[in-house]
């Protein structure tokens, strides 16, 4: 029997019984509000919807269970609803790239009809079914409080705000209302009619068919886990009489969007990077090149789709280093080997003697945020007195600097970007980095074995803090006339050190 639901007002037949609520709305309804982060996992809540006015992880929903109800999309609500979260969020610097925005405006609007305060710890408990790597949500929790005062801001982004975002990112981005409902041009979003699926067989090759379902279905896809093992970091400290140490595990960078990439036979493939950065990952053209061919080979668009499972196995990862330091400043970095990961490190640490090794394991990329140079940044300083207020300060060769305070659970932040463009937008990628850097010292981790196989697959076996985990930031612009410049990641970088610092100097990070 037909299953009958209502989506954003509208009535949907569906034939399939045994397919997900996410299934519906993106192939058969068309909504691309509600996003892919993690599907089956049903742990990031990139695809929250609605289901009689209660928030439901789509990804993990059978159609069936919600026969004869009504759902509703970030993009159903109602408009003067819509435009009072947009109004919020972009006011506080609370969306980014997007991704994880309508799923997180689907929850707060669920808890605002209950009744939940501003200021009620509540909140916190109700982003805890969410992830998001862009924005550290402060600005987030900030953009519930503005909407549920009733206090009503108009806000229209000026092209300066999407130039401190495009600075910060690293890419072309735009801010907006249309980005707060996830329409930042994401590739999943935009795939051309008549498309084909291609996901990994598990054999270096492809699995291609005519719906994504059929094709994971087909390629035999093991939902993921998270393993009871404890993570060892995989570099052992190199021999010598050291005053401080360092030794990290495996990191996945977490971005929530995975790999997916479409070509048209004898066409350009999209980029999977979309309003967003993805933190100097997503680098691999060799998805590209493998839609480009599928298309030439089935004369028909094909669409390259990673699971969440599949990124972790087959993407990049933040190197992980060992290394030692003297009173001095000098000593020995072991790093897994990684192109191009010694120069950076010999650019901010020229005392420290960089020792490449070979290291079973993941692919590495030492584009990814502050990679390799940021640990060693971090050891060199570590035998150094902070400054007089007890920040630690980070300049970056383009100009771009921080100072950065963690202490009893405060952050205060202090930054110079030249000209700050849009200190809203600044101050969104702030925290962001703190965000990020406080995750690196503190929790971030992935186990993988001695033969080079990752075990921690669950987006939330990353380590990614979560909202009731952060700190008050406080961040303090420098006024500037001169040429604005990227300062993210400075904080960073400066975040690490002094998260490093306040913990009492642990030999490891990522072990909280």
């Amino acid at each position: 029997m037909a299953i009958e639901i209502r989506v954003d007002g509208q009535t949907v037949v569906v034939d399939d019984a045994s397919a997900t609520l996410l299934d519906v709305l993106r192939w058969q309804v068309g909504s691309t509000a509600a996003k892919d982060g993690c599907a089956p996992q049903g742990q990031c809540g990139c695809c929250t919807v609605l289901v009689d006015g209660q928030p439901r992880v789509s990804c993990v929903t059978p159609v069936r269970r919600i026969d004869g109800r009504e759902v509703v999309t970030a993009d159903g609500l109602p408009d003067e609803e819509k435009v009072a979260w947009a109004d919020a969020l972009l006011a506080t610097g609370g969306s980014q790239c997007g991704f994880c925005t309508p799923g997180i405006v689907c929850r707060l609007a669920a808890a605002e009809h209950k009744g939940i305060a501003a200021d009620d710890p509540k909140i916190h408990n109700a982003l805890a079914a969410h992830l998001c790597r862009c924005t550290g949500w402060q600005t987030i929790v900030e953009a519930y409080a503005q909407k549920v005062s009733g206090v009503s801001v108009t806000v229209s982004p000026s092209s300066a705000a999407a130039q401190r975002a495009s600075l910060e990112g690293g890419v072309d981005q735009r801010v907006g209302a249309a980005v707060v409902f996830g329409a930042g041009g994401f590739s999943a979003d935009t795939i051309p009619s008549g498309a084909l699926f291609a996901v990994p067989d598990g054999s270096n090759g492809w699995v291609v068919a005519e719906t994504l379902t059929e094709a994971r279905s087909a390629s035999g896809k093991v939902q993921g886990r998270r393993t009871t093992a404890s993570p060892e970091p995989p570099l052992e400290l190199p021999d010598g009489e050291w005053v401080r140490t360092l030794r990290t595990h495996w990191v996945e960078p977490a971005f929530l969007e995975t790999e997916t990439v479409w070509c048209e036979p004898g066409g350009v493939p999209s980029s999977p990077v979309a309003n967003g950065g993805a933190f100097g990952a997503k680098t691999d053209p060799s998805l590209g090149e493998a839609a480009r061919a599928l298309a030439d080979r089935h004369t028909r668009p094909v669409v390259v789709v990673l699971s969440r499972e599949d990124s972790v196995r087959m993407g990049a990862k933040r190197p992980p280093v060992a290394g030692g330091v003297r009173a001095d400043g000098t000593g020995v970095l072991r790093v897994a080997q990684t192109d191009g990961l010694a120069e950076l490190i010999h650019r901010v640490a020229p005392s420290l003697e960089v020792e490449e090794v070979e290291v079973v394991g993941p692919p590495t990329s030492a584009s990814i945020r502050g990679a390799g140079w940021t640990e060693a940044l971090a050891l060199v300083a570590s035998v150094s007195e902070p400054n007089g207020d007890g920040a630690d300060e980070v300049v970056l060769p383009d100009g771009g600097r921080a100072r950065v305070r963690v202490a009893d659970e405060q952050v205060h932040v202090v930054v110079d970007a030249g000209s700050p463009l849009d200190e809203t937008t600044l101050r969104s990628y702030v925290i962001g980095a703190v965000h990020m850097g406080l995750g690196l010292v503190r929790s971030e981790r992935l186990t993988v074995d001695a033969d080079g196989t990752v075990h921690d697959l669950t987006i939330r076996s990353f380590g990614v803090l979560r909202s009731s985990d952060m700190p008050h930031v406080e961040v303090e612009i420098e006024p500037s006339d001169g040429a604005p410049v990227p300062v993210g990641d400075a904080v960073f970088a400066a975040t690490v050190l002094s998260a490093w610092r306040s913990a009492g100097w642990p030999p490891v990070w990522g072990t909280d």
